[in-house]
């Protein structure tokens, strides 16, 4: 058995239109899929291109998760302490995060040079944390 590609990832939400105006309007993704389910509300982002890698923006409750659970979850992305974790790239970190500063973009890391590249971190309005990086080209 061999696997070939990730192509979708799932964070939390509290809010999936805000999550869109964040998502597409501050950090430039595209919409992939905006589909009612009945259940659930199904909505993907992708980086521009690249359809086959989705991020699902899940608003926690059924049918992956009792209404108790859903709770806790909530109330755990409320304080910051259940937030996911999504790694992107970009050609020019520094621009890129002079770009969303100016976007009013909750930054939590300035840009810093580090043995694989340059990253910064930046945190979505539900907590969930993002490191932006220029990968260095060690081939």
């Amino acid at each position: 058995m061999t696997m070939n590609a990730i192509s979708r990832s799932q964070i939390y939400v509290l809010d999936q239109d805000e999550a869109l105006d964040f998502y597409i309007g501050k950090l430039g993704l595209e919409l992939n899929t905006d589909q009612d389910l009945g259940f659930m509300r199904w909505l993907t982002v992708n980086i521009p291109g690249d359809r086959q890698r989705e991020i699902l923006l899940e608003k926690p409750g059924p049918p992956n998760l009792d209404p108790a659970t859903a709770e806790q979850v909530r109330e755990l992305l409320t304080k910051g302490a259940a937030g996911g974790f999504l790694f992107m790239t970009t050609d020019n970190a520094q621009k890129t995060y002079e770009e969303l500063v100016a976007k009013g973009v909750d930054i939590t890391d300035e840009p810093m040079e580090r043995p694989y590249g340059i990253d910064f971190g930046i945190r979505d309005p539900f907590g969930n944390r993002i490191r932006i990086g220029q990968m260095f080209d060690n081939g």
